[in-house]
């Protein structure tokens, strides 16, 4: 009996405790409705960015990325040209000279009595030929009166004949004691700038063998480079179809820069071009006149970057260089339009993802040859906050058109083909 009891008790309670919670929870959310709602964050401003239009220029394309090296116009081992020892040298080395300057002095004593004997020589031959031709003329006349024979009168003849060959042999002989007494003292070739000694006073200079020293020219210089095949061909294709001229028809310029030179500061002509293709390389041998005033920048064995004009001017689009982006090796740029956002709602400023063809880069701007055109608005500032068809607050900025250096004048690259590819997740470059 207590046990039914207990039971009928719990099973009583158990509707209670329910009833209990069911008004609870009422309570509580009553309560909650009278909470006020959460606040909803405002939506993201646009990403502010600065946009600038393409500019609009006379540009000449050019291929540039090609390796010289200076080389002198002359190059000469001074040798001497008589045997002797060495007195004198004239210089100190390293020194710049002209033309004609005596740089060394061999003994000329032996060269001078050579001359004297030459001269004495010469009167000898001339002593005896003016005893030959009185003997002639004796003869003559004895050979018209019959007394002399015709065979006696004929080698009297040969004799003063001999006689006249032999003063030419003697005065040739001391034209030659006189060459090689100016021999003696060995002068420059060529204007241009010494090396060093290479033979002290008092030693044995061999005649034609013993090097003295070198002399280079160095104004003008020389600098060569090589074209690559593809690059040859093109040029050849443009002068057949007469948008260029050769260099037989007009003079083609260069434009050259040291190791440590920003742009291209040093223009050359082009003077040679070698009559064939290197197999081993592919690539065509050129070489352009340099001048090289003093203080003489140049020195022969110098690298160089060569810049190579292809083409006549002609009007380009150019754009700051920051603006490009890179997506997967081809190039975009970001142009502001106005467009719809995901909900259709017009937006005014919006960025839209345009794929570019790009070309050289003229005073830190890029031509851009497609996918752009005169007036758009591009966004040169904060491409990595973007993505495509975004809206954006566009700010101007003033895109500054470098001058170009007056040494630099219109040139050329080969334009890099990049052709539209899809947009997702672009990176910028």
């Amino acid at each position: 009996m207590a046990q039914n009891l207990s039971n009928d008790s719990r099973g009583e309670g158990r509707p209670r405790r329910a009833a209990a919670g069911g008004v609870l929870l009422a309570l509580l959310g009553l309560a909650g409705c009278n909470q006020a709602p959460a606040n909803t964050p405002p939506p993201k401003p646009p990403p502010v960015v600065e946009v600038a239009e393409p500019i609009l220029r006379e540009v000449t394309d050019y291929e540039e990325g090609l390796v010289g090296q200076t080389a002198a116009v002359q190059m000469v081992e001074v040798r001497a040209r008589v045997n002797g020892y060495l007195e004198k040298v004239n210089f100190n080395d390293g020194d710049e000279v002209k033309e004609g300057a005596v740089l060394f002095e061999i003994d000329p004593r032996p060269y001078d009595a050579e001359v004297a004997r030459t001269q004495a020589a010469i009167g000898l031959s001339e002593a005896r030929s003016r005893r030959l031709e009185a003997d002639l003329k004796r003869a003559k006349s004895l050979v018209a009166r019959q007394a002399i024979g015709r065979e006696e009168f004929d080698k009297i003849v040969g004799d003063y004949a001999e006689a006249g060959a032999s003063v030419g042999i003697a005065k040739a002989n001391n034209d030659l004691a006189w060459l090689n007494r100016s021999f003696a003292k060995v002068a420059a070739p060529i204007s241009g700038r010494l090396s060093r000694r290479m033979v002290d006073p008092g030693n044995l200079v061999r005649a034609d063998e013993t090097i003295l020293t070198s002399i280079v020219s160095f104004d003008p210089m020389y600098v060569y480079f090589d074209v690559d095949e593809r690059t040859l061909l093109r040029i050849r294709r443009l002068i057949a179809e007469g948008k260029i001229k050769s260099r037989t028809q007009a003079d083609i310029p260069i434009f050259a820069a040291l190791a440590d030179e920003e742009g291209f500061p040093h223009k050359g002509i082009i003077d040679f071009s070698e009559n064939r293709v290197d197999p081993n390389t592919g690539t065509l041998r050129i070489r352009a006149v340099i001048a090289n005033p003093p203080p003489r920048v140049f020195s022969p064995g110098l690298f160089m970057r060569v810049r190579l004009p292809v083409g006549a001017p002609h009007q380009s689009l150019l754009v700051a260089e920051q603006a490009l982006g890179t997506d997967q090796g081809k190039k975009f740029l970001y142009v502001v339009e106005p467009g719809k956002d995901k909900n259709g709602k017009a937006v005014p400023n919006m960025a839209r993802y345009r794929p570019v063809s790009v070309g050289a880069l003229h005073d830190g701007l890029r031509v851009v040859t497609e996918g752009l055109a005169p007036g758009e608005k591009i966004i040169v500032t904060g491409l990595q906050r973007l993505r495509p068809d975004i809206p954006v607050d566009p700010k101007p900025m003033t895109t500054p058109t470098p001058t170009p250096a007056p040494a630099q004048a219109p040139t050329r690259a080969v334009a890099e083909e990049a052709k539209p590819g899809p947009a997702p997740a672009p990176t910028s470059g």
